[in-house]
């Protein structure tokens, strides 16, 4: 009796497991090292979107062509793929865009779609970015809150505060994912030497693979 009880605790454990987190994930490879994300359920047009085009295979061999430390590092542009030395990036993308998803703060190590200046904040098709920031101050957040009549929570101040991140762009982009994996590479990723576009001298191509 105590061998089928045994048995029967482990195959809910494997059933469990099988189901997953009810999450997808992607991983970003770099020369630099990986980074794996989650992409957020809340933002379905883009976490839909983004796996599209990993799995076509559509990211391949694109550059992070604009980096800023203490900021983000930039990517998605298929105009970057094979560009040549000092070649100006940044305007390239699938011929479409996706309509906003906005509402996830930008954390150090979270994912978002770049845009124009449209004025419904629809995002690039292809292009994202990276977010690195620095930490926040309580003033910092309460101006935020101010401008945009929001409150956040205790847990997202904690955070902003202690892991850091580009509040002032909240509310006006797209996050749709967060690093679970890989956080020291954008750190790598955001202090490279570039010129004065912010392209890296030194290419630093990458690989968009969907993960478990």
């Amino acid at each position: 009796m105590k061998g089928l009880k045994t048995l029967a605790i482990f195959c809910f454990a494997l059933f469990l497991s099988s189901c997953g987190d009810g999450f997808q994930y992607v991983t970003i490879e770099t020369d630099l090292g990986d980074m794996k994300f989650k992409l957020y359920n809340s933002t379905p047009q883009h976490r839909d979107n983004f796996i599209k085009l990993a799995k076509e295979g559509y990211y391949d061999d694109l550059l992070f062509h604009r980096v800023i430390s203490g900021f983000m590092a930039q990517g998605g542009d298929p105009n970057s793929k094979d560009a040549g030395p000092g070649v100006r990036l940044g305007t390239g993308g699938p011929g479409y865009k996706v309509p906003a998803e906005i509402g996830a703060p930008h954390f150090k190590g979270t994912l978002a779609a770049a845009r124009d200046g449209n004025p419904q904040k629809a995002s690039s098709g292809s292009q994202f970015y990276i977010v690195q920031g620095s930490k926040v101050t309580d003033r910092q957040i309460k101006g935020v809150e101010q401008k945009w009549g929001i409150t956040y929570s205790d847990a997202q101040k904690e955070k902003y505060k202690t892991l850091g991140g580009t509040i002032g762009l909240d509310m006006d982009y797209t996050v749709f994912g967060e690093i679970v994996e890989g956080m020291e590479v954008i750190d790598k990723l955001c202090t490279v030497e570039k010129n004065g576009d912010n392209r890296p001298i030194e290419d630093i191509k990458m690989k968009v693979k969907v993960s478990k």
